[in-house]
């Protein structure tokens, strides 16, 4: 039983992110068009800002916070998905968090450090989360849903296989 509490205690680092929060990147409105390839060139545009930044660019205001993170690697689109409750794994995969609100704009989180699960506010001045994405640092790809694992597997057997027939 203390084993199993240990892992319960440890198992995830649940955090909370809100707009305005030390893991604020910034903020830009209106935050449309959305899609990947326009939220990939939103927060990389973000990232090469200087902390306190106001600048218009790409159809939007941006915002960039005064928080430091250091050197931010850049954004590479890595996975859409809806509602407050976000799965970061281990951690290390993902860099950074683009949220929409409807009929407000975006907000952007830099989730480098953090792991787990974490929540998102699902309001934004009276304003509804529509989709959130995450991305990964450049040149760190996102992992592949088991082709890999599924490939060795074939090949270690077919080695094995081939070591048998030719030892007779």
């Amino acid at each position: 039983m203390v084993l199993f509490a240990a892992m319960l205690a440890f198992g995830h680092n649940a955090s909370a992110l809100s707009v305005g929060d030390s893991h604020e990147l910034g903020f830009m409105w209106p935050g449309i068009p959305v899609g990947n390839q326009n939220n990939t060139n939103y927060v990389n545009h973000m990232i090469g800002m200087a902390l306190g930044a106001t600048d218009i660019a790409n159809g939007q205001i941006y915002f960039r916070s005064n928080n430091t993170f250091g050197s931010l690697p850049s954004a590479v689109w890595a996975l859409n998905g809806t509602g407050t409750t976000i799965n970061l794994g281990a951690g290390g995969i993902y860099t950074y968090l683009f949220a929409s609100y409807a009929g407000l704009g975006a907000e952007v989180w830099y989730i480098g450090d953090l792991h787990g699960v974490i929540t998102i506010p699902g309001i934004f001045n009276l304003c509804g989360l529509t989709k959130w994405t995450l991305f990964g640092p450049a040149g760190v790809g996102v992992p592949d849903g088991g082709v890999t694992a599924m490939l060795l597997g074939a090949a270690l057997g077919a080695l094995g296989m081939a070591r048998r027939f030719l030892k007779r």
